[in-house]
């Protein structure tokens, strides 16, 4: 097929480069190109992976088993829940 298209200078002369460079016509340098950048296209996105930075959370309270982490959240919430009560009386 045959069409006109306006290429901006610094595109143009990429592939005029990269033609001669590989010794190939202007028109299969363009051919090549848009070929390489269609199937760019149709190609799924890169996922990007996914980094954690740890945080120091500060030192354990004296006492605070960590292997016994739903007790401790109980017991914090009761805590929390004993507090409350104290504050409407």
């Amino acid at each position: 097929m045959r069409t006109t298209l306006t290429l901006d200078d610094d595109l143009a002369a990429a592939l005029k480069e990269a033609a001669y460079r590989t010794g190939r016509s202007f028109k299969t340098a363009v051919n090549d190109a848009l070929r390489a950048g269609m199937a760019a296209l149709d190609a799924p996105p890169r996922a990007r992976r996914f980094r954690m930075k740890p945080a120091s959370l500060g030192d354990l309270r004296p006492g605070v088993d960590l292997d016994r982490a739903l007790q401790l959240a109980e017991a914090m919430d009761n805590e929390g829940i004993a507090r409350k009560l104290e504050l409407r009386k």
